[in-house]
């Protein structure tokens, strides 16, 4: 298999020279052993499994999983499983996502699905669970049942995600819900993972878990915005991939809210929000123009805020430390992104 270099360390505003250091290779490590997971005899497997673990990406849950275990004892080679097994999680969950979504890019790189066809994808998808569940495996019956309960809180979501909303149910209530099970589960995983498995308490690990959880959810609010926000090829996105998916994001949702249709801008983009723009170009660049203006889309920046702001105060009660300082700074970082 071709290997590659270690993706560098999500820049943290908070993190000392030393604790990158360390973070940095607590990565390699990672990376290392996902590369000899995803390995096989048979070289088309090899090829197809190792297919978006070779294009890179930001290494963000590994990441969290690493700098949530200096607040125990500090990584060490069951941290290390830990967070390879957080991630080969992660990377199933693309293949499944690319055949679902049609994906036709990934990482920069043509998805899966495209490269390999639906069914290798999906096939390669629950060969990366299987692997994911062997590393865990060796980390006890804990992380066993912590893997399948994540797991089956990741299928909720996406199953709910690709649901309209139910009748009587808050839409935005039902939105952050599916990205709690969809984005957050996994983020919360990976923190409450690296206290566990660095000698950390009960109690850390707890506030890990519910800081990962909204960290995901910050995660992937931000990335809606992106998704509205960017110019094309500016954040390496296509800019209104939900709206052509017809998916009501956040700000879509507090847009539709506050809308007043006697004002011709707001007549027109609840039209435009409620038409097929899944193959119309030119309606999408008008809808995002349109949103970019509306107040829905600065109150659902400060709702984003306010997400990350929420997992910040949930570290308030550990005892002060370079750690701790850079998990706060992580926590806003991931709404100040650009992509």
């Amino acid at each position: 298999m071709t290997t590659h270099a270690t993706p560098p360390v999500l820049g943290i505003p908070g993190a000392t020279p030393e604790l990158a250091a360390t973070l940095r290779g607590g990565l390699e490590r990672v990376d290392a052993l996902l590369r000899e997971v995803v390995d096989h005899d048979d070289p088309f497997i090899a090829q197809a499994s190792g297919h978006l673990l070779e294009a890179g990406g930001k290494r963000f849950r590994p990441l969290l999983t690493l700098l949530a275990a200096e607040l125990g004892d500090g990584i060490n080679d069951d941290v290390v499983r830990a967070a390879a097994g957080v991630e080969l999680t992660h990377l199933a969950s693309l293949y499944h996502d690319d055949v679902m979504d049609d994906g036709r890019m990934r990482r920069g790189v043509t998805s899966a699905n495209v490269a390999f066809g639906n069914s290798t994808a999906i096939l390669v998808g629950d060969l990366l669970f299987g692997k994911a569940s062997e590393l865990v495996a060796g980390l006890g019956a804990e992380a066993v049942l912590i893997q399948a309960q994540t797991f089956v809180r990741l299928c909720a979501g996406q199953i709910r995600d690709d649901r309209d909303c139910p009748e009587g149910v808050d839409p935005v209530d039902y939105y952050l819900g599916v990205l709690a099970d969809k984005t957050g589960v996994l983020i919360a995983t990976a923190g409450r993972y690296g206290v566990m498995f660095s000698g950390g308490s009960a109690e850390t690990a707890e506030t890990l878990r519910l800081y990962g959880e909204k960290v995901g959810i910050a995660f992937q609010l931000a990335d809606d915005l992106i998704d509205i926000e960017s110019e094309s090829g500016e954040s390496g996105k296509l800019p209104g991939t939900d709206l052509r998916e017809g998916v009501d994001t956040l700000a879509v949702l507090r847009a539709r809210a506050l809308a007043d249709p006697s004002r011709p801008q707001d007549a027109r983009l609840l039209e435009l929000l409620d038409a097929d723009l899944s193959d119309d170009d030119a309606a999408v660049a008008e809808a995002l123009e349109l949103l970019r203006a509306h107040p829905g889309l600065e109150q659902a920046r400060e709702e984003t805020f306010a997400v990350a702001r929420d997992a910040q105060r949930l570290l308030d009660p550990l005892p002060d430390s370079d750690a701790k300082a850079a998990l706060q700074a992580l926590a806003l970082s991931v709404v100040e992104r650009a992509g």
